[in-house]
């Protein structure tokens, strides 16, 4: 498969920060610094500190790796705004029981982002970091 990153929606932001092309960019207008954290999409191309920035997010785009990445791999921001395989938080272990509770109605995460915002699955699978693929945004 190409990397064809195929847009729906790209909207201009402003960089608050330098940013690197193919990262997960924040609503801030910086790369994402936190694992996990929520993107508004994916840089299109590097920006500095101040310019315009065309960031896809609806469509594919393609993301830089953070690490492996198997094909069809749920897909979260690592620490530099790379693409990493989801750590699945809110799996039960294997082996594990998991609990309910009737007090709490279903109303646990109601309202919120899960502690891990996914963001795309992966088109094309990567063997390492510092790989460019093809994903899929999700929302």
């Amino acid at each position: 498969m190409s990397q064809q990153s195929i847009s729906i929606l790209t909207l201009t932001v402003m960089a608050s920060a330098t940013i690197p092309a193919c990262r997960a960019v924040g609503f801030d207008g910086a790369v994402i610094a936190t694992t996990g954290g929520k993107p508004m999409g994916i840089a299109m191309t590097a920006a500095t500190t101040g310019s315009a920035l065309a960031v896809v997010t609806h469509g594919t785009a393609v993301v830089e790796t953070g690490a492996a990445i198997a094909l069809g791999a749920p897909l979260i921001a690592d620490t530099q705004g790379r693409a990493i395989p989801a750590t699945s938080l809110l799996q039960v272990a294997a082996g594990a029981t998991p609990v309910t509770s009737s007090a709490a109605n279903g109303t646990i995460l109601a309202g919120g982002d899960s502690p891990e915002f996914v963001f795309g699955d992966a088109l094309q699978p990567a063997s390492g970091a510092g790989e460019f693929i093809e994903i899929l945004l999700r929302r």
